[in-house]
């Protein structure tokens, strides 16, 4: 699957990929080389007009973690998502906490709509 980005975001998201947060880095080591049932992730990938956290072609799936800085950006990030989805990509969302809290229950769900969408 092509995936078409504003090439502008490139900087931006090696930007992003170098200060990820506290609960990035957490998910991104249980996502990278493949751990996540073999499937290829990538993190702060540039989709469209924007740049999402975490990224599997394959699967079309978009994994974003919201953090403080999403309360204020609620109607954005309600959009953002329509947008992509109208673009064929499915979401999944975590809050920060519960990356930094729950690992086990964030790496369940993720596990849980794999298995869905290999169905």
């Amino acid at each position: 699957m092509k995936v078409y980005y504003n090439p502008k975001l490139k900087e931006l998201a090696r930007k992003l990929r170098k200060n990820m947060t506290l609960a990035e880095v957490l998910l991104w080591n249980q996502l990278k080389r493949k751990k996540m049932r073999g499937y290829d992730f990538h993190r702060q990938k540039p989709i469209d007009k924007y740049i999402v956290d975490f990224f599997c072609s394959k699967l079309k799936l978009i994994i974003e973690i919201d953090g403080e800085t999403h309360i204020y950006k609620g109607n954005e990030d309600v959009k953002r998502q329509q947008r992509l989805e109208s673009l064929g990509f499915h979401f999944l969302r975590f809050a920060d906490i519960d990356v930094k809290k729950s690992m086990i229950d964030v790496l369940t769900s993720i596990e849980n709509w794999i298995e869905e969408w290999e169905k």
